[in-house]
């Protein structure tokens, strides 16, 4: 058992008979009443991601986890594959419980967090910055970069992140994974 001091991003509880990954805490001590910590909990079962607070010092059911490298192979429209790197072992996944299924491509090295009690694969936690090459978009306008424009590109997995005007297709960008956004364009 856990108490709301021990809540951090990535944690794994129980809640209303299902497991959640905590995605935002904040503590908040108001001058009037009580501490308490308003959270957004990822339900790991069916991706659905709900609001809740709790009151400071409440206990929380914890699950056991462990995190394990996978290596993403392919989707087959349901279902992801992914390889363990240790020892070779395969397992599947919904697309629920990927955070950003899109920004995955073909050989990504990604942590699952497995249930240590019953080996069941609670989610795939994706690396901070993925490189994707653009695949589309449409040619900048000169002259039109006074401002902070930007324009929509598709990248090779499919995905479609707004980047600077001057982002070319073939240009190889990088993007954060966790809210999908253009970092910086990689020279070769």
């Amino acid at each position: 058992m856990a108490t709301t001091s021990d809540i951090r991003n990535g944690l794994c509880i129980r809640y209303n008979n299902d497991i959640y990954k905590i995605v935002e805490f904040l503590h908040v001590k108001p001058g009037k009443g009580p501490a308490f910590v308003r959270t957004k909990l990822k339900s790991v079962t069916n991706g659905k991601v709900i609001d809740n607070t709790f009151p400071a010092g409440r206990k929380i059911d914890d699950v056991r986890v462990e995190t394990h490298k996978f290596q993403y192979l392919y989707n087959d429209g349901e279902f992801y594959h992914f390889m363990n790197e240790a020892d070779y072992s395969q397992i599947r996944l919904l697309e629920a419980a990927l955070d950003t299924p899109k920004l995955m491509k073909e050989g990504e090295i990604v942590t699952i967090i497995i249930n240590s009690e019953d080996n069941m694969p609670l989610s795939v936690e994706m690396p901070m910055s993925v490189i994707l090459e653009v695949t589309h978009t449409e040619p900048g306008i000169k002259g039109n970069t006074a401002t902070n424009a930007t324009k929509p590109a598709t990248v090779e997995t499919g995905a479609e992140v707004n980047v600077p005007l001057f982002i070319n297709e073939g240009d190889k960008i990088k993007i954060e994974t966790a809210k999908g956004t253009y970092q910086e364009r990689i020279k070769e």
